[in-house]
């Protein structure tokens, strides 16, 4: 058994069993912010169901934090009963780790600074704004810049939308501030992010849990946050790169890290 008790097979209770882990008083320090499915459940106390009644399935956990925290999140994570993979941080230790679940075979993914997929998402100077999970400007930009978006995505986003209002703050509200600063100075990113907003409106019609009320509100918001993007003025560098347009690929292709 570790420190903080045994790892649990739900995936809800390990979350908060993890949190907790942080939230003593010699881990109040370190700064590591869910990220991922769970962290979408953690900000959608009402409307979490929309998870189960779409079939949305939890497969691990997933982290930013700051490099700082190495040691104490290793030692935290050790000491709730995960085991480091070390190959994994040799390699690529600076800007991501992996910790293994040894009785249920999940694992716990730990990025540093930035999240580089299909396009980066900084978190420097943005950990600070909550304190279990990245923002919620934050938690959309992650799903909207997957080039192949899948239906989990689109089921984490459409949760997401249905529970908090697009507006200017991070106060539970998707901060529309920053959203839009980051999509005017990088056209491939703004690209992405506003074809899958129109894929994901277009989607919300075949969601047949979904009531009525939560298309329309959905809808909205999705209107809302398009809206404020093509409003925002764009950089000079986003206007040479709109004049290339598709001709080049404006995304990163994601490999998969080898475990």
């Amino acid at each position: 058994m570790g420190k903080y008790g045994e790892i649990v097979g739900d995936f809800y209770p390990e979350r908060t069993r993890i949190l907790n882990a942080l939230a003593q008083d010699e881990n109040r320090h370190v700064i590591m912010r869910l990220i991922g499915a769970l962290a979408f459940r953690t900000h959608c106390p009402t409307y979490g169901y929309i998870q189960d009644k779409l079939g949305r399935e939890f497969t691990d956990f997933d982290f930013v934090a700051y490099p700082r925290f190495v040691k104490d999140i290793r030692r935290i994570l050790t000491e709730l009963g995960y085991e480091e993979d070390k190959q994994v941080t040799q390699l690529f230790g600076d800007r991501r780790m992996v910790f293994h679940d040894p009785a249920f075979g999940r694992h716990i993914d730990v990025f540093y600074n930035l999240l580089d997929f299909c396009h980066p998402i900084n978190f420097v100077g943005r950990l600070e704004a909550e304190q279990l999970t990245i923002p919620l400007a934050e938690l959309i930009l992650e799903k909207m810049q997957i080039v192949q978006i899948n239906e989990k995505d689109l089921i984490d986003s459409v949760m997401l939308l249905r529970e908090h209002p697009i507006g200017d703050s991070d106060q539970e509200t998707i901060n529309a501030l920053i959203i839009t600063r980051i999509l005017a100075s990088d056209w491939g990113f703004w690209r992405t992010v506003t074809g899958n907003l129109k894929l994901l409106d277009e989607k919300l019609e075949h969601y047949e849990s979904l009531t009525k009320e939560d298309r329309q509100v959905v809808h909205g918001r999705i209107k809302e946050l398009q809206d404020r993007i093509e409003a925002e003025p764009k950089t000079l560098r986003w206007k040479a790169r709109a004049q290339i347009g598709e001709r080049v690929k404006w995304y990163k292709e994601v490999e998969e890290l080898q475990r």
